[in-house]
């Protein structure tokens, strides 16, 4: 018996999407769907020729099936992916599991410890806009953003010790929270929302909403609206609103919103949502602006585009400071970056 090898098979084809059938059929029949459920329930080990095969077509490295991950996941937040079929939640799972476990053996071999220290411990309930805000200036306070813009919020996260993860997957899903170990508090996005870096930044911190705001007694989608307000105002304090803005205005122009867009990497809609509940202008405007939006076909591409980057490049830093030191070879590091030694070689040379 091998549990470990049998765990860790599931896990890589529920990671890439495949049933035993689906498998048996890649693997052109060389075994059976019957002898594949034996490898799931970890009653035979296959031989390294089969390892091969396998390693080919989920996408992993041999060492994987043999890495124990030590990664429990926190409860989901499952009204994220309710409306998803069974594999494609599996796969959402998997994913962020098997980073997670290659990230943590990273920094376990390199000694370090994740210390993330709640901002909000003893807050309180949030069951308002004005509580919101005032978790969002709590938040900015206490990570020492002041009213500053933030470049890279991936890379912020990071540095505070919430694990930030990418889900390579081609179906709606913007993204998700939970707790790793009871512990560590992570949040996920859709690789896809990529060319869209705004949309990455206002999906992150609207899960860190849903991990760090206690909620009173309301409704999933009373959190939502409280997660949507929360996101907004960490990317742009109501000071910083009123002083670019003004204190109540008739109108907005596009040019406005979109030098606002482009230094604070918040949409131009969510920018005039939140001019809504700050009361700067009022919802007769936002309704106009928000069918224009819809007529001119902007809703999901704005005219005018956030050109940061939205990037956590601490993995790879960490990696390149274990070769360094001497505390792993490249074979482990691409082992650690899911990828084979000759790839591996070849994004050390693009990175020289």
């Amino acid at each position: 018996m091998n549990p470990l090898f049998g765990t860790r098979f599931k896990s890589a084809r529920l990671r890439t999407g495949l049933s035993l059938q689906d498998l048996a059929v890649r693997l052109e029949n060389k075994i059976t769907r019957q002898a594949l459920h034996r490898y799931e329930k970890g009653e035979v080990t296959p031989n390294s020729e089969m390892i091969g095969l396998l390693c080919e077509i989920m996408g992993v490295r041999p060492d994987y099936f043999f890495r124990d991950t030590r990664i429990e996941l926190g409860a989901l937040e499952y009204r994220k992916l309710q409306n998803l079929s069974a594999r494609d939640e599996n796969r959402i799972i998997e994913q962020a599991r098997e980073y997670l476990s290659r990230y943590l053996e990273l920094e376990e071999i390199l000694g370090l410890e994740n210390h993330f220290v709640n901002p909000l411990k003893d807050f309180g309930v949030v069951a308002s806009f004005e509580d919101v805000c005032r978790a969002a200036g709590r938040v900015r306070e206490q990570w020492g953003l002041g009213n500053s813009a933030v470049v890279n919020i991936a890379g912020f996260l990071e540095d505070m010790h919430v694990k930030v993860v990418e889900i390579d997957i081609d179906t709606h899903f913007n993204g998700m929270q939970t707790w790793v170990n009871d512990s560590l508090p992570v949040v996920a996005y859709n690789k896809n929302l990529r060319g869209k870096p705004d949309r990455i930044r206002f999906t992150l911190l609207h899960e860190l909403g849903h991990l760090l705001l206690q909620f009173g007694d309301i409704n999933e989608k009373q959190k939502e609206i409280l997660c949507h307000q929360f996101a907004g105002a960490v990317l742009m304090p109501e000071t910083v609103l009123k002083e670019k803005l003004g204190a109540h205005r008739n109108r907005l122009s596009m040019q406005e919103l979109g030098a606002l867009k482009k230094q604070y990497g918040i949409s131009m809609q969510a920018i005039v949502r939140r001019a809504v509940e700050c009361e700067i202008v009022s919802e007769y405007f936002a309704r106009q602006f928000f069918k224009m939006i819809e007529d001119m076909g902007w809703k999901s591409r704005e005219p005018v585009a956030y050109e940061g980057v939205e990037c956590s490049y601490r993995f790879d830093q960490l990696l390149f400071r274990a070769i360094a030191e001497e505390q792993i070879s490249l074979s482990k590091a691409a082992a650690l970056k899911n990828m084979r030694l000759a790839e591996f070689h070849e994004l050390c040379m693009t990175v020289a």
